[in-house]
């Protein structure tokens, strides 16, 4: 029988070191290149693969692996622009350090505690905004991970990388206020990841949820005071457009002149059911998101919304990931986001700008 071909064997037939042959494969510049090369020749002609990767990252204490926490199904990473553009932004940095990502979905299809507890990883981000009381949170704290949370969890010892979801939604309230509007809804992202749909109650929002959610909403609040928010169980098209028909679908005096959806997938939802209803935006309705995600298939019709640098924000978290491995200690990030107005959001209808607030 063959045996399986060995260092010791590569580096007799280079005529090295098993120690240099080492240093060969993994490309240190302490070797010349071209006993590198004579090395890999040897491995070559003995159908040497390289050295055991699990051995090699237990002599180095590191997995060579940042595991990223997605706050939905995979699926939904794969779906969302925003979500994309992130995990471009962490990739792009991970890749320059020789570092995998290893995504972890937060919903159906997550890895159970006690495998958590086992995956070896150098660091943790928490990429779509996680929960304060996530118990994969504290089971990578209780072993020592380090972690990155984007726009949360807010936790003691947590590196933070943020934006200003408040500002930004408070900018776009403003501007929708300052066109005449008054009656005004939200669409809301999940609160929860638990399929909850429909208005939201004093006593659910009163559980913690995810934090982007609540300030982006506490940035309306800001300028128009209470209003209604319906909550979607997913950030969808699909979603924004069903809770649309539920909003839209009524008598006119009841009917909101402005919705604010909380992300530009669910804002394209909501123009969506507008013209199935025979609903003119602006003219009827003025329509807002968040993100300002690359939506082509809106096209001629440009979104108003707040832009958000998310393949940045990838990058910045990515670069705290590695600088907590390496022993750093990485201080908070807060990017800016800014209001873009498009062709979706325009005057109130006149018989709503004299309504109170």
């Amino acid at each position: 029988m063959s045996t399986r071909p060995t260092l010791a064997a590569v580096a007799a037939r280079a005529g090295v070191s098993p120690s240099t042959a080492s240093l060969a494969f993994a490309d240190s510049p302490r070797v010349a290149p071209a006993t590198r090369e004579r090395v890999l020749a040897a491995a070559a002609e003995l159908g040497y693969a390289g050295p055991d990767p699990l051995a090699a990252s237990l002599r180095r204490g590191r997995s060579g692996v940042v595991g990223a926490f997605i706050g939905e199904r995979l699926l939904y990473a794969f779906r969302d622009p925003v979500a994309l553009q992130l995990l471009d932004g962490i990739s792009e940095v991970l890749s320059a350090h020789d570092v995998g990502l290893l995504l972890l979905a937060g919903d159906v299809g997550r890895p159970s505690t006690s495998q958590i507890a086992r995956i070896p990883l150098d660091a943790a981000i928490f990429a779509t905004c996680g929960l304060e009381d996530d118990p994969a949170l504290e089971l990578l704290r209780a072993r020592g991970v380090p972690i990155v949370a984007v726009e949360g969890p807010a936790v003691e010892g947590v590196a933070m990388v943020d934006i200003d979801d408040r500002g930004g939604t408070r900018d776009l309230a403003r501007h929708l206020h300052e066109l005449g509007h008054r009656r005004v809804e939200v669409i809301a992202m999940p609160l929860r990841l638990d399929g909850t749909c429909g208005p939201v109650t004093p006593q659910r929002r009163a559980r913690a949820h995810y934090r982007d959610v609540r300030h982006r909403i506490e940035g309306v609040e800001d300028v128009f005071g209470p209003v209604p928010i319906y909550e979607t169980p997913s950030n969808a098209v699909d979603e924004g457009a069903a809770a649309a028909r539920v909003l839209l679908d009524v008598p006119a005096e009841r009917r909101p002149t402005a919705i604010i959806a909380q992300s530009d997938v669910l804002a394209a939802g909501v123009l969506r059911a507008a013209s199935e209803l025979g609903l003119h935006v602006p003219d009827d309705l003025s329509v807002a998101g968040f993100d300002g995600a690359e939506l082509h298939w809106l096209a001629p019709t440009r979104l108003t919304t707040v832009v958000q640098p998310s393949e940045e924000k990838g990058k910045v978290a990515a670069r705290a990931a590695m600088e907590l491995v390496e022993g750093g200690d990485p201080t908070m990030v807060m990017l800016p986001v800014e209001l873009r107005i498009g062709t979706t959001s325009g005057r109130a209808p006149s018989s709503d700008r004299s309504a109170p607030r």
